[in-house]
């Protein structure tokens, strides 16, 4: 990579790695799995640019650039896989993707909830002084 790329790849690779190290120790951590899947699609994307940008012209292109392009190109090809893996671990965990615009959904089911603001509301447990009464 020091031959192709600059820093930039490789810190970012190399961080979402610490962080992917980090979210699959502490299995209790959504925040971890969240911050790994982030920094997947973040690389994706800066992979795309570094590919991009430093791919040497055919003249300058030896041995070892190609080979380190072919392993970036195959990073990236793998990246989308890693990511719906990741997606299913923190499904598995817990987690939930909402994407809140605003909109209420209409297929929420209120039935099981109480409203609190009815004051005059018939109290859920009878009074047991009323339903003592002593036998005649």
């Amino acid at each position: 990579m020091s031959y192709m790329f600059p820093a930039s790849y490789a810190w970012g690779n190399f961080s979402v790695l610490a962080v992917g190290i980090w979210a699959i120790v502490q299995r209790d951590s959504l925040d971890a799995i969240v911050m790994f899947l982030a920094g997947l699609l973040l690389t994706v994307l800066t992979d795309i640019i570094h590919v991009s940008l430093f791919y040497p012209p055919n003249n300058y292109l030896t041995d070892t650039k190609r080979f380190s392009i072919g392993m970036a190109i195959f990073s990236l090809l793998l990246k989308p896989v890693s990511c719906y893996l990741v997606y299913r671990m923190y499904r598995e965990r817990g987690g939930e993707y909402t994407f809140n615009i605003g909109v209420a959904r209409g297929g929420q089911d209120r039935s099981t909830y109480e409203s609190i603001d009815q004051q005059d509301a018939s109290p859920q447990w009878p009074d047991s002084s009323k339903t003592a009464q002593q036998p005649y």
